[in-house]
């Protein structure tokens, strides 16, 4: 494939799962993106939420043994990080200058022209799922879809305000303390998962988060932070967008409301809300194997999708059958799967 824009600058580096690590330079400075697959498939675009980069933030998901037919079998997945945010990012590289949301939009359209992708799919958590939909109300004709995860639509609540305010400030004054690497794991995580991190000493399983957000250069992730804190309202552009959209949350993350508030706001033909119940706001990561079927179901609806001959959908535990988004309790009996409980709002399949 030849790249779309010659004035762009590339480095490449051997990635996780396979792919590719790009440098790509835009507009607004280098972007890291990851590239795994065959760039002859459609492109499945992801953007983490902030502190994360896409490993921390999409391994979870992307190493399910499920994800291999139902994602990686049909999409080429180009994971951009923000700015600052990607693997040993070095404390010594320059400064780079705060972007807005506006911003961080733009730049994900100069990343796909300069791949040569007319249209994607978005996948996003929280701070990424903003930036995505914000990037599929801008340019309505290159969005095919959105899969959001714990999304946000509306200005900050109070109660955002305030805490990311205080982190902001912690962040340049003292740098990414323990007290912040806290403050963000409760922001990701159910109070199940801490508690039990909480207990484990050694074995701690969120030990990687902590590790890798000691990667991260603590005034990128301020600027990352600083501009979802200043984001707009986008419920009005939400309302009249027509690409098919998937919004999953836990219904302990703190963000649970605002994706009740996005799914109520868009238009029932194009969206579906599916709930996953004792999980907190990253489900790419606490709960990744109950994103699977819906995910399946959801791309049913594309003409390139290709069913894998062993389907999620296709149990015959399942009482799912595809493109329909099921209004019913979704159990984990009822899946064959060992999930806690999904429900979904849906009152209408999404076409």
């Amino acid at each position: 494939m030849e790249y779309g824009c010659d004035s762009i600058a590339l480095d490449m580096d051997i990635a996780p799962w396979g792919g590719q690590e790009y440098m790509v330079s835009t507009s607004y400075g280098p972007i890291s993106v990851t590239v795994c697959g065959d760039q002859d498939k459609p492109a499945l675009v992801t953007y983490p939420d902030v502190g994360l980069n896409y490993l921390s933030c999409f391994e979870g998901l992307f190493s399910c043994p499920e994800a291999s037919s139902v994602l990686f079998h049909n999409f080429c997945i180009f994971h951009i990080d923000p700015p600052g945010h990607e693997i040993g990012t070095p404390e010594s590289s320059p400064e780079k200058p705060p972007l807005s949301v506006d911003d961080l939009a733009d730049q994900v359209a100069e990343v796909l022209d300069y791949f040569g992708l007319d249209e994607v799919i978005g996948m996003g958590v929280t701070g990424g799922a903003y930036v995505l939909s914000l990037f599929a109300c801008k340019y309505t004709d290159r969005a095919l879809g959105l899969i959001l995860v714990s999304p946000l639509a509306r200005t900050p609540s109070w109660t955002e305000w305030l805490n990311n305010q205080a982190l902001i400030s912690l962040l340049y004054f003292c740098g990414m303390t323990g007290f912040v690497k806290e403050k963000l794991l409760q922001r990701y995580f159910s109070a199940e998962v801490r508690d039990a991190s909480a207990a484990a000493g050694d074995t701690d399983p969120l030990m990687t988060f902590r590790r890798s957000m000691d990667d991260r250069r603590s005034k990128q992730v301020m600027h990352y932070l600083q501009a979802i804190q200043y984001r707009r309202d986008l419920t009005e552009n939400l309302k009249k967008l027509k690409c098919r959209t998937l919004i999953l949350v836990g219904d302990q993350s703190p963000f649970h409301r605002e994706a009740v508030h996005i799914s109520d706001a868009m238009n029932r033909r194009y969206n579906a809300l599916i709930e996953v119940e004792g999980c907190g706001t990253i489900v790419t990561e606490e709960r990744p194997q109950s994103m699977l079927i819906p995910i399946e179901l959801f791309l049913t609806g594309y003409a390139f999708y290709q069913r894998p001959l062993l389907s999620l959908t296709s149990s015959p535990k399942s009482p799912l059958s595809p493109p329909c988004m099921p209004p019913e309790l979704l159990s984990s009996e009822s899946l064959g799967l060992k999930l806690k409980p999904i429900k979904t709002r849906v009152s209408s399949p999404v076409h």
